[in-house]
């Protein structure tokens, strides 16, 4: 798959392309049918697919100070991307200037002039141009004019735990924040992930037997509310069930959040300056504070007996 940053990166003699525009973090299951619809017209077609996304998110742009947690960064959503097929991916930085585009002048300068869009496949809210004011009617209407085609996608319900809400990334941010990943999975369509560097912690992990990679996470991240989660550890290209903690490790008084995962019966792992990915896929308890260390070791002991037998259930399925 091809990556551009900004529209100067787009190849000059680029043809005519199916288009889809949106912010798409979390590539959860509404932006799949969405992206996968666009990838399928194009190979019917016989053009690329290409995915416009923007860095940062607008609303940082628009609303200082307002910048959503976010469910996967620009190189993950790539990943997932290239995934459902897609051609090309193109980021636009999203600047003040960038934000008070006119829609018709976001359709011409992005769409027109440098995508040669012949069809654009896009959700049923979706909102473009300065103060979003243009909308998929707008954006049907300006297509007439400029040779381009609209497909609209409903996106599906999610079902009975999600209160009858489509799949959003308000939604699984929602989830993620209170603590429900395997709510959050659902629609995602695969288990929240959290991604870092491991730095250098107190070691109490190693101290006590449970040695943890402490993930220092990407700006913005989505962080699920504290506690112990089952889930995997991704490293070196291998992905190892793991007990997780999240919090501010009140057994120690600690204030600040951290994210630790621990492999479970690795004890050999040198991971120290890695970039490393934590997938959550269940919820085991919250944070505690006990009594004495002892009663931490048990309770730590039976959170990693738990975790394992919940990455084992998952595997067979």
């Amino acid at each position: 798959m091809q990556r551009w940053r900004g529209l100067e990166d787009i190849p000059q003699d680029w043809g005519r392309s199916v288009v889809t525009i949106g912010s798409y973090d979390g590539v959860h299951r509404g932006h799949q049918l969405i992206i996968g619809r666009a990838v399928e017209r194009a190979r019917e077609l016989g053009v690329p697919s290409v995915v416009v996304t923007f860095d940062p998110h607008p609303s940082e742009v628009v609303r200082p100070g307002s910048h959503p947690p976010l469910l996967a960064p620009h190189h993950r959503r790539a990943e997932l991307m290239a995934e459902l097929g897609v051609d090309a991916m193109l980021i636009l930085p999203f600047t003040t200037e960038f934000s008070r585009l006119a829609p018709a002048d976001f359709i011409a300068k992005v769409l027109v002039d440098k995508l040669h869009a012949r069809l654009v496949i896009e959700g049923p809210n979706f909102r473009f141009g300065h103060k979003a004011a243009g909308n998929v009617e707008l954006l049907t209407e300006l297509g007439a004019e400029h040779d381009y085609e609209v497909e609209v996608i409903d996106l599906r319900v999610r079902g009975e735990a999600g209160g009858g809400e489509p799949f959003s990334s308000t939604l699984a941010r929602r989830l993620v924040a209170a603590g429900d990943v395997t709510g959050a999975a659902e629609i995602l369509g695969r288990p929240h992930r959290v991604e870092g560097v491991v730095v250098r912690g107190a070691q109490r992990g190693r101290e006590l037997g449970f040695p943890t990679a402490n993930v220092e996470t990407l700006p913005h991240t989505a962080i699920p509310a504290d506690g112990v989660y089952a889930g995997w550890l991704h490293a070196n290209g291998e992905a190892m069930p793991a007990a997780i903690s999240v919090g501010t490790n009140p057994q120690f008084n600690g204030t600040e959040r951290t994210v630790e995962a621990y492999a479970i019966d690795r004890v050999d792992l040198d991971l120290y300056g890695l970039h490393v990915a934590v997938d959550f896929l269940a919820y085991v308890r919250g944070m505690l504070k006990f009594d004495t260390i002892d009663d931490l070791l048990v309770a730590m002991a039976a959170d990693v007996k738990r975790c394992g037998e919940l990455v084992a259930a998952a595997e067979r399925d």
